[in-house]
């Protein structure tokens, strides 16, 4: 079911529901799962992923992540994440708009991509929520009033800072992390557990990040950060670094909080 909507939705950036990979500092990217195409890593996006390998191989020896993996991670705990996350990519779709208002007139294809990331979450990302959730038995009201965690507050009210108060490749850059890694973890948990796709409950989660079409969502995100970012100079790299660096920090962070459960 995930799969098939990550599908008709087409870009789908990120949240609950993953770039199939190598580990970040290997310098290196892999097509969609099953290819064997691969090619030195280039770009500012892969530099960004490159230098914040430390804290992406985190992620996959994170409890949360190695539990859905082997299907041992309580329900209630992914309960608790889902909700968290309904309302993360609820100021996630406005971080991309700020996107679309702050691409000027001289840009119309970053204006196009940011509104095509928003229609995707509101319409694509938002349903597969939804769909999940009734699963677990939260209603939408019931997400909808829930109090947000101390980590999903940090997390969105940094991105959204980024988007008030900078451009659209910083932006892009704060958006990358959650988007990008997803998949890697996927790509990993399937290295690690070739059944994962199959668990009968967490299975569509691994397929929706596993996807092919996720894959190419990502490559797409990418190469927009890569085009707002040409002709920046090393002070200006470095700052996307920096941004991308403590977004995947809060990325660590949100695996924190869906396995302690925290408010």
């Amino acid at each position: 079911m995930m799969q098939n909507a990550l599908n008709t939705a087409g870009t789908v950036p990120c949240g609950g529901a993953g770039s199939h990979a190598s580990p970040p500092g290997s310098g290196w990217t892999q097509g969609p799962a099953g290819s064997s195409d691969m090619r030195p890593a280039a770009g500012i996006s892969d530099r960004l992923i490159r230098e914040s390998g430390d804290i992406w191989d985190a992620f996959h020896t994170h409890p949360f992540v190695t539990g859905m993996a082997d299907g041992s991670l309580p329900q209630e705990k992914f309960r608790h994440y889902m909700i968290q996350d309904y309302l993360y990519l609820i100021d996630y779709a406005k971080v991309f708009a700020l996107g679309v208002a702050k691409s000027g007139p001289a840009d119309m294809a970053s204006m196009e991509a940011f509104a095509g990331y928003v229609h995707q979450i509101l319409h694509g990302e938002m349903e597969i929520h939804r769909a999940y959730m009734k699963r677990l038995g939260i209603s939408e009201d019931e997400a909808a009033q829930a109090a947000p965690s101390l980590a999903t507050i940090s997390y969105t009210a940094y991105m959204l800072r980024i988007a008030y108060e900078e451009g659209p490749a910083e932006i892009a850059a704060s958006i990358l992390s959650c988007a990008v890694s997803y998949e890697v973890i996927a790509a990993k948990m399937l290295q690690a557990h070739p059944a994962c796709a199959r668990h009968p409950f967490y299975g569509e989660w691994v397929q929706g990040y596993a996807d092919p079409g996720y894959h190419e969502a990502n490559e797409a995100l990418k190469a927009l950060t890569d085009r707002l970012a040409a002709g920046y100079s090393g002070d200006q790299i470095r700052h996307l670094s920096d941004i991308f660096r403590l977004c995947s920090r809060f990325e660590l962070m949100f695996w924190d909080m869906g396995w302690n459960m925290s408010r």
